[in-house]
């Protein structure tokens, strides 16, 4: 598991929630299929485990005094507090972590997940990102 940052007391147990269902998903699935499909899936399994799901949300922008809607949309949120982006791609880039954290920054979300289904083990294929600018409530 590749993260990015030294701080991982953000949201630890739900965080691991969330990559032992997509473990789940990609076990029974394998690699080489369609984000979508993953994304459904996932969406499945998270529910099945009693997790509420937000799929394709809005990302509202904001730039000094403007605030407007705009066709961003990150793949999930999990119980309102973890970001978490999917991918099926070769090998994931700098620009699938950096798009990861502006959405972060965008949602002022601490923690999220990039998440890389075309991989052998599922493991390989999880970042854990944080946006060091968000803060935590006490009942993280």
């Amino acid at each position: 598991m590749n993260d990015v940052s030294i701080n991982q007391d953000i949201y630890p147990e739900l965080t691991h929630k969330v990559i032992a269902a997509s473990i789940e998903v990609h076990r029974a699935r394998g690699p080489g299929l369609f984000e979508s499909i993953y994304e459904r899936c996932l969406i499945h399994e998270l529910q099945l485990r009693g997790h509420q799901v937000e799929q394709q949300a809005q990302v509202n922008i904001a730039y000094k005094d403007l605030v407007f809607e705009e066709s961003l949309r990150c793949d999930l949120i999990v119980d309102g507090k973890v970001l978490t982006e999917l991918k099926s791609v070769e090998a994931v880039t700098p620009v699938h972590k950096a798009q990861t954290l502006s959405y972060l920054r965008l949602l002022r979300f601490p923690v999220g997940l990039l998440i890389n289904f075309n991989v052998a083990r599922l493991t390989e294929g999880v970042s854990r990102l944080y946006n060091k600018h968000a803060s935590v409530t006490a009942s993280a």
